[in-house]
């Protein structure tokens, strides 16, 4: 008998031969040359005419589902990258590998036969009774028993609490669980009633009546998106659906991570970063066999797991960036979620307080617009916003970076037992260094872009390939001594804000975090305000819950809109207002923001300091219909890379006059890119645009497979 088999890789589909009878979607491991690698059975053919090689091992019995075939060949068709490529991001990595005996122990204790290692809550942070290290630890009285964990794959064993609890989540009193008066079981579930409000029921029914797949939650910060999340999640077990629950990151949703587990117990499939690659093939051996419905909760990469019956995917947080993978192969996981929703026959949920711009747009034009704009505590106030002009120099005669009145408020707070969040999206002490003498900037000598200061190593870093340096003592070019550092980062604030307020515990939260460090580490100690000032950037402007927050301050809030891109004004009205949205949450009676900015007028500010999603919807819809931008366009970028300034020019050139003679093609002039010179060679770049995404594709056909193309936005729902 012979198959079409799709082998891992920059490869097509393949004939081989095999004895056995095999069916479509089932995973195999196929010779290529003399490399064996794992491949997926697409379906049975005739025999060709020419030799075949034998399918070297079947691996599983059991065939994936058939929506993830259908998303392999869309990834493949939509995003143009071959369907080996598209097949890798189905199978985990090593899935043809034998695991150890150690490792097969592990799965045992999914599956009830032991329970080696009791896991507890403790301070809301989930600890197993041994620590890592093996040392036992002997549970606390307040510590809440929650069953057994398999300490590396964070799975638990089924034969102990099973999702069942003797608390249950409340809406009215977000994050703090309450005993519940009726505790029913089914499937290993807590089935206690989750309680909504009116606005959250409203939302319930519109998000059951829109019409399609699709659908659009646009919900204000604490307005309990969580709770619906929830509910529909039990719907669907109810229905013998699996969900998929995407998160931006693991370590910013942590929260409501424990809220699915409260619920769904070990029904709930946690998929991270940390996880190694035998832990991810136990976690996809697991979903696959699995014959009861399961929860599955992780990054982007979570969206092809082998569910059978999959009835509903929520994508949280949907505007984030983190859900388009940048390299290959490139996709967004919202236009795939889109598909496979369609595929499976499943409901898709989009949750965000600021949806991209495009996304509201198309539900909108849909119908799939629900809103929920009421909050859901009872508690929550509104903050009182600030807007501090940079270039008033009167309030800013204590120090350059904080604001009088901000410096005031730290002081309050700390009197008050309260906490300080500084927010600054530029790491590092100084982002540039220059000689003062010739002008000589430090560059990179990879990327030839400015090398930032971090004044804690005394180094020299580049944020974008991680070259790193000791500070010359002199000038390179002229030999000077007179190197001078210009801007500020979040370290150089750290330190700032620990000489202004010496007794104040200060931590600074950013990707320069090393092990131990960073916020998930610390999110105990954060929680319970026994850190009085943060600092950092976007890792703390969002997912965050804090209890003792009152005041968040925006050092310079403009910093992100002089960049030469369309978007540049909605990330910039996103992040601000999802740190806008750290505070109010009715811990405190009290929640103030201020926000620093030379460009107090600029009306993105405006939209954002008022909390006014839709007004700025208005604003940036009309600009980007004038411009022909997306949602009214689609956008191509082709970045073409040579080793002489000379022959890149000619070739971008060459290449956009061939494109200007398609009438259905808009062409802008060839411009250096963004990264103009590298260790490769110097990059220009050409912009078309088109309302047909099929031209921009056919355009692309015959093009020199080395050229980088990149299609925003990357579809439509």
């Amino acid at each position: 008998m012979f198959y079409e088999v799709i082998p891992e890789g920059k490869v097509e589909a393949l004939t081989y031969n095999s004895d056995d009878s095999l069916v479509s979607g089932q995973v195999v491991v196929v010779p290529i040359g003399k490399r064996e690698v794992p491949g997926i059975v697409i379906k049975k053919v005739a025999q060709p005419a020419f030799k075949t090689k034998p399918i070297a091992k079947v691996l599983y019995s059991k065939p994936l589902p058939r929506h993830l075939l259908a998303v392999a060949s869309f990834i493949h068709e939509y995003y143009l990258v071959p369907t080996g490529q598209a097949i890798s991001l189905i199978l985990p990595r090593g899935v043809q590998k034998k695991r150890r005996k150690t490792e097969q122990m592990f799965e045992n204790s999914l599956m009830g036969e032991s329970c080696p290692t009791p896991l507890f809550r403790h301070r809301g942070l989930e600890i197993p009774s041994t620590s890592y290290s093996g040392t036992p630890r002997e549970p606390s009285l307040r510590d809440e028993p929650l069953g057994c964990v398999d300490r590396r794959s964070n799975l638990r064993c089924r034969n102990i609490r099973v999702g069942i609890s003797n608390h249950v989540y409340d809406a009215e009193n977000k994050g703090v669980r309450t005993p519940a008066q009726q505790i029913i079981t089914e499937h290993g579930v807590n089935l206690a009633q989750i309680r909504l409000n009116e606005a959250q029921k409203n939302a319930l029914i519109a998000l059951q009546k829109a019409p399609g797949a699709t659908k659009l939650l646009f919900g204000v910060t604490g307005s309990g998106k969580t709770n619906i999340y929830v509910k529909m999640a039990l719907n669907a077990l109810q229905d013998h659906k699996s969900t998929i629950l995407l998160v931006p990151e693991i370590a910013l949703t942590g929260q409501l991570v424990r809220v699915f587990e409260e619920f769904f117990g070990e029904k709930v499939v946690l998929i991270h970063s940390q996880q190694t690659e035998a832990e991810r093939h136990l976690i996809f051996e697991r979903i696959l066999e699995a014959e009861e419905p399961l929860v599955v909760v992780g990054p982007r990469s979570a969206l092809f797991v082998p569910l059978e019956n999959l009835g509903l995917i929520i994508i949280d947080e949907e505007h984030e960036s983190t859900y388009t993978q940048e390299n290959a192969p490139k996709y967004s996981a919202i236009r795939v979620a889109s598909f496979m929703a369609n595929a499976a026959n499943a409901s898709l949920i989009l949750g965000s307080a600021t949806p991209t711009i495009e996304d509201y747009y198309i539900a909108s034009r849909q119908n799939a617009v629900i809103q929920l704009t009421t909050k859901a505590k009872k508690s929550a106030i509104k903050p009182d916003i600030k807007i501090i002009d940079l270039k008033d120099k009167a309030s800013f005669s204590k120090n350059r970076y904080f604001s009088n009145n901000l410096l005031a408020i730290i002081e309050r707070n700390l009197e008050q037992g309260w906490q300080t969040l500084i927010f600054h999206n530029r790491r590092g002490s100084s982002p540039l260094t220059i000689c003062d003498n010739c002008g000589e900037e430090i560059l990179c000598p990879n990327c030839f872009l400015p090398l930032t200061l971090h004044a804690d190593a005394f180094v020299l870093q580049c944020h974008t390939c991680g070259f790193s340096e000791k500070v010359p003592m002199e000038c390179p070019k002229c030999g000077s001594p007179g190197l001078i550092h210009k801007g500020f980062g979040t370290k150089l604030l750290e330190s700032e804000l620990g000489r202004l307020f010496p007794t104040a515990v200060v931590r600074r939260f950013d990707a320069d975090n090393k092990k131990g460090e960073g916020l998930e580490a610390q999110y105990a100690s954060v929680r319970d305000g026994e850190v009085n000032i943060l600092v950092g950037t976007q890792t703390i402007a969002k997912g965050l819950d804090l209890p003792k927050l009152a005041t968040v301050g925006v050092v310079q809030a403009d910093a992100g809109l002089s960049l030469p891109d369309y978007l540049a004004e909605e990330r910039t009205f996103q992040l601000i207002t999802q740190v806008i949205g750290r505070v109010g949450r009715g811990h405190l009676g009290v929640a103030e923001v201020l926000i620093q900015t030379y460009q107090p007028e600029h009306p993105v500010l405006k939209y954002a300091s008022s909390e006014d999603y839709l007004g700025f919807y208005e604003y940036t819809i009309d600009r980007r219909h004038k411009a022909g931008f997306p949602p009214f366009r689609f956008v191509m970028k082709l970045e073409i890379t040579m080793k002489t300034e000379a022959i890149v020019i000619r070739r971008a050139r060459e290449l956009a006059a061939r494109l200007m003679r398609d009438k259905k093609l808009i062409v802008s002039p060839p411009q250096p890119g963004f990264h103009e010179r590298t260790a490769k060679g110097y990059t220009w770049q050409i912009t078309v645009r088109s309302q047909s995404r099929k031209a921009l594709i056919e355009a692309c056909h015959g093009m020199n497979s080395n050229f980088k193309i990149t299609i925003e936005p990357p579809g439509l729902l």
